[in-house]
């Protein structure tokens, strides 16, 4: 079965612990998700990020609704969270959320290892769909906070 990886690092002029305190919050979530997506987390909120913690969304992909649970399966605030998919889409996600604190910015990176189902069929879609549509999405979410954290968009460099 293939496994891919997708990470996306972004520079973010903003103190460490407050970039960190907007992640951690699940309802940030809607902010930096495209619309297209139509996102929306199931799961009452306010919640607690920690470790252990299930969240519930929908998506809808293209006109197919989909559910997503995801567990924290790590949280070191506020330098990393780990969200692993229960269930899903994918056959396999693991998506890290990285912090740094670079000279009073932060340095954001997002880890994804990920695996599509349906063996050969699944190689296809991601070929000819699925990694253009994460870029996509990841590109959306890049732009989205720079908007939020400075108030401009910014071109997309692929990693």
């Amino acid at each position: 079965m293939k496994a891919y990886i997708l990470k996306r690092t972004q520079l973010i002029h903003r103190p460490l612990a407050e970039v960190f305190s907007f992640f951690e919050s699940p309802e940030n979530l809607s902010k930096i998700t495209p619309p297209w997506l139509t996102f929306a987390i199931k799961t009452p909120t306010p919640m607690v990020m920690k470790t252990g913690a299930l969240i519930d969304y929908t998506i809808r992909w293209f006109v197919i609704p989909i559910r997503w649970k995801t567990e924290i399966k790590d949280y070191n605030a506020p330098f990393l969270f780990v969200d692993e998919q229960i269930r899903g889409p994918y056959s396999f996600w693991y998506h890290a959320h990285i912090f740094n604190d670079v000279n009073g910015i932060t340095e954001m990176t997002d880890l994804v290892h990920y695996r599509l189902p349906f063996g050969p069929l699944g190689r296809v879609a991601h070929t000819l769909l699925i990694r253009h549509q994460l870029q996509d999405i990841f590109d959306y979410r890049y732009n989205a906070i720079q908007e939020i954290f400075h108030g401009d968009r910014m071109a997309i460099i692929n990693q």
